[in-house]
C-alpha cells in the first residue's frame, strides 16, 4: 500500500476515506463496452486512477476519422489497420501497468455479453449503438451489475447512472426500444470536447460507485450542450416504469432475442457491412486464408486480422470468422462475398 503515497497521493488526498477508498478501488473490475471516443477517455481515467482489471471491447480497426475524438489512438495505428482493443491496450499499459487489461476484440451481442461482463463491478457505455445499450441494460438487471449510459452527438451530450433495484433502468427512460433516437455522428459530426465532458462526468459517477460514495451519486439525467452553453437535469421522479418488461418483469428481450447463422450488421455511415457467425466455436487459420486469397487479391496479415483487397472491396478478417466488408451498404452483395472468400 506504500505505492499509493506516490503514484496515487493526490487522488487519495481527495477520496473521503483516503486510502481506504484507494484500496477498494484498488480491486474493482470494470468493463467497458465501445473503445472509440468516449470509451478511450474512459479508459485513460480508470487506468490512471488505479482500478484492479479492465475488460475493452470492441469490434473495430482504428480510422484515420477517429484520430480527431480518439484520445488513445495515432497516426500508426490507423496506417497499420489496429483493433482499436490492441491500440488502446498498448497504450494503457504504458501508462499504469499495474492495472490488468483484458481486451475482447469482439462484436458484442446476445450471445456474449453474459460471458464477458461476468464478474464486473461496474459496466461503462462507450457505444453509439442503442441496441447495444438496451443489450447493456438488460445483461446489467439480470446480473446486478450498475452501468453508466453515455451519448455524444455534434456538441450534445447525456450521461445517467442506472442501479438495478435503486434507479429506473434504460427501458424505463426510454420506454420505445425499437424506435429512431435522433441524430448520429455520422450524420451531423461531433465536437471532440463533449466528449470529454461526458466522460469526466460518467469516471466521475464510476469512482462514487466504485469506492462506495452512494450519498454524493447523482439522481438524474443530465444534457448538455456545451456549444450553446446549455445544461439540464432530468431527475429520475416518477421515472420508474412499474409495467417496464426489463426491470420490472424481468423479460430480457435484447438478451433472448433469437439468431440466425450469422449476424448481419449495417455500420451507419460507413458503407460497410460485418457479419459475424453465431457459432462460438468457428476459428480461422490465417496461414490457411492467406494462401487461398494472396490468389485473387492483395492480401496484408497481421497478429489480429487477415485484409484483402478484392474487386472494389476492403475485406477484413478476424480470428473468429467476422467479416467486414467495407466498399459496400447492400446486404446481398456482402453475403455473397462472405460465402465467395469464407466459403461457409
Amino acid at each position: 500500500m506504500d505505492n499509493f503515497s506516490n503514484k496515487y497521493s493526490r487522488q487519495v488526498l481527495f477520496w473521503p476515506d483516503g486510502k481506504f477508498s484507494q484500496e477498494s478501488l484498488s480491486k474493482k473490475i470494470v468493463t467497458i463496452i465501445g473503445m472509440g471516443a468516449l470509451g478511450t477517455a474512459l479508459s485513460n481515467h480508470l487506468v490512471r486512477a488505479g482500478i484492479a482489471e479492465l475488460r475493452i471491447v470492441d469490434r473495430d480497426i482504428v480510422e484515420e476519422s477517429n484520430l480527431q475524438r480518439q484520445m488513445l489512438f495515432d497516426e500508426k495505428d490507423a496506417r497499420d489497420h489496429i483493433p482499436k482493443v490492441i491500440a488502446a491496450k498498448q497504450k494503457l499499459n504504458s501508462i499504469n501497468s499495474a492495472v490488468k487489461i483484458i481486451d475482447f476484440l469482439e462484436d458484442v451481442n446476445a450471445t456474449n455479453i453474459e460471458s464477458i461482463v461476468t464478474g464486473s463491478d461496474l459496466i461503462l457505455d462507450g457505444t453509439d449503438n442503442m441496441k447495444i445499450r438496451f443489450l447493456i441494460n438488460d445483461i446489467s438487471i439480470k446480473l446486478g451489475i450498475p452501468w453508466i449510459y453515455g451519448g455524444v452527438v455534434h456538441s450534445r451530450g447525456m450521461t445517467t447512472t442506472i442501479i438495478p433495484n435503486k434507479t429506473p433502468c434504460f427501458r424505463c427512460l426510454f420506454p420505445n426500444a425499437e424506435a429512431g433516437h435522433g441524430d448520429t455522428c455520422d450524420t451531423v459530426g461531433v465536437l471532440s470536447t463533449v466528449v470529454h465532458v461526458i466522460a469526466s462526468y460518467q469516471a466521475t459517477e464510476a469512482f462514487k460507485l466504485l469506492i462506495g460514495d452512494d450519498y454524493s451519486l447523482r439522481h438524474e439525467m443530465i444534457q448538455l450542450d456545451v456549444w450553446k452553453n446549455d445544461f439540464d437535469e432530468f431527475p429520475f421522479q416518477n421515472s420508474l416504469n412499474k409495467a417496464c418488461p426489463c426491470c420490472q418483469k424481468r423479460n430480457f428481450d435484447f438478451l433472448e432475442s433469437s439468431t440466425s447463422s450469422s449476424l448481419i450488421t449495417s455500420m451507419c455511415g460507413r458503407n460497410s457491412i460485418q457479419i459475424t457467425p453465431m457459432n462460438s466455436f468457428t476459428k480461422i487459420n490465417f496461414d490457411d486464408f492467406y494462401k487461398k486469397w494472396e490468389k485473387i487479391g492483395e492480401v496484408k496479415k497481421t497478429a489480429y486480422l487477415l485484409r484483402l483487397k478484392y474487386e472494389e472491396y476492403d475485406i477484413s478478417i478476424f480470428k473468429n470468422g467476422r467479416l467486414l466488408v467495407q466498399g459496400t451498404s447492400d446486404i446481398t452483395t456482402a453475403k455473397r462475398l462472405y460465402s465467395t472468400l469464407v466459403g461457409e
